[in-house]
């Protein structure tokens, strides 16, 4: 499941990181009190395995990438479709009056976006992480449902947590 290249599972885990952060930050819109401390804690791990990721991806990087002149531009297009449909499903909810579920949503698509990425970076792993992104979306709106919670602690913590563990699984790839 490791990737093919050093440089990729380094970047993987700086990715995840920075994202793994925003998640934990976005958590942080209306969550319980006892999850505040326990937010902060996976905001300030997930910067370290960014900064980690960094600077290994820095040092690795001459050594090869699987993102190529031939990868690029589909990695690229991926992205792309990724962020017009997360802005433009998060505006349809906010339009709708479903703005809580913008969260479940950008968290659905992101870990649908994975799916296509994994075969194409060359990196297995990824799949893992589309299948547990993608169901904390959708189970994440159940649970907040359930327990009376917004889907944004929900749906944050989950997929920040799931991010942080991805961003030291990968971060473990490269190291060894």
């Amino acid at each position: 499941m490791d990737a093919e290249f050093t440089a990729n599972a380094a970047a993987t885990a700086a990715i995840f990181g920075v994202f793994g952060m925003a998640w934990f930050g976005w958590a942080q819109e209306a969550p319980p009190k006892a999850w505040r401390p326990w937010l902060g804690v996976g905001s300030v791990l997930s910067l370290a395995a960014a900064v980690a990721g960094g600077v290994v991806t820095v040092r690795t990087w001459d050594e090869g990438s699987s993102v190529d002149d031939r990868t690029g531009p589909v990695f690229g297009v991926i992205v792309l479709i990724e962020v017009v449909l997360c802005a433009a499903g998060a505006i349809w909810l906010q339009r709708t009056g479903r703005a809580s579920l913008v969260p479940a949503w950008v968290a659905l698509i992101v870990g649908l976006h994975f799916f296509p990425l994994a075969p194409l970076l060359g990196y297995p792993a990824l799949a893992i992480w589309a299948v547990l992104v993608t169901l904390v979306a959708v189970a994440g709106v159940a649970v907040a449902r359930r327990y009376d919670l917004t889907p944004s602690a929900v749906v944050g913590a989950g997929t920040g947590v799931t991010l942080l563990i991805g961003a030291t699984t990968a971060l473990v790839h490269a190291l060894t």
